[in-house]
């Protein structure tokens, strides 16, 4: 179990206002019926189940950070849009549409240099 850094609060805090269904702004968590402890999270460890289950798939890097023991995994910035994402083998893009972007501007380069 480790302290949670700042930025990992923040992702939490982000997700859970923005995506769980189970949090109202004004009720907080609906089925506890009290504020949703997600958002006063400061150690890793015990997890909602349902923002475990559904809400933390949404952002993979956060995921692999709160599930893996000691420092955070490494992660590498796309080099088209610039978003992190976990470096999985010799995988250079974060998803296939930066990767098709990254190709067509490959593309037009080279048929710039062949037409002169």
């Amino acid at each position: 179990m480790r302290e949670l850094t700042r930025e990992e609060k923040a992702a939490i805090r982000s997700l859970v206002t923005k995506w769980c269904a189970n949090y109202d702004r004004e009720m907080g968590c609906l089925p506890l019926d009290c504020e949703c402890y997600m958002l006063g999270k400061c150690w890793t460890g015990a997890y909602c189940r349902y923002f475990r289950e559904a809400v933390l798939p949404l952002n993979p890097v956060l995921e692999a950070a709160l599930n893996t023991e000691g420092p955070a995994p490494e992660t590498r910035p796309c080099p088209v849009c610039g978003r992190p994402f976990l470096p999985d083998g010799r995988r250079r893009y974060c998803s296939e549409a930066c990767s098709k972007a990254a190709r067509q501007k490959k593309q037009r380069g080279y048929m710039r240099k062949y037409r002169g």
